[in-house]
């Protein structure tokens, strides 16, 4: 297997953003997994770009968390580009807290859920929303990584038993 990840951090954020091994792991993961090789770029965005992505191309004018752009090579093509993700990092931070879990997880999750949409999987009728969100929970438990669903129930039980001691 061959594939290539290019990560660009267009965000001005005092947050901390995952290191380019944390992005190649996630991607590799699902990659993996379906036995794809090919080329990846991710960017890592503020609100204002990601507002604009998403009234561009969802007709919706606030930021979302994920968007991804798939790019449909020919099959003999060797080490295609397979699309760009882009990942706004102050929603990112914002939803993890809010959904009381580690912010390492919530990107996990949110590049596994890019790169399956780049490997054509998408959540627009229920069977494939819940065909998808199986796959993610799948790849995130191989990297020990709770279900991003029921997340907040598992880590606020978690969160509660260790004030408990």
């Amino acid at each position: 297997m061959s594939f290539t990840i290019h990560v660009e951090n267009g965000c001005n954020s005092g947050d901390s953003i995952p290191d380019q091994a944390q992005f190649y792991q996630w991607v590799q993961t699902a990659l993996q997994l379906f036995k794809k090789d090919g080329e990846v770029n991710i960017r890592i965005v503020e609100s204002d770009e990601m507002t604009k992505l998403n009234g561009q191309y969802r007709n919706k004018k606030k930021p979302t968390n994920v968007l991804a752009f798939a790019y449909h090579p020919a099959e003999d093509e060797v080490n295609p580009l397979l699309g760009d993700i882009a990942i706004c990092a102050p929603v990112v931070f914002s939803e993890a807290s809010e959904q009381n879990k580690p912010t390492e997880h919530h990107w996990a999750h949110l590049v596994m859920h890019g790169t399956l949409h780049l490997l054509g999987f998408d959540h627009i009728e229920t069977a494939d929303a819940k065909q998808m969100e199986q796959q993610e929970i799948e790849l995130l438990a191989q990297l020990g990584i709770p279900d991003p669903y029921q997340i907040q129930n598992t880590y606020q039980s978690e969160t509660d038993t260790q004030a408990a001691k």
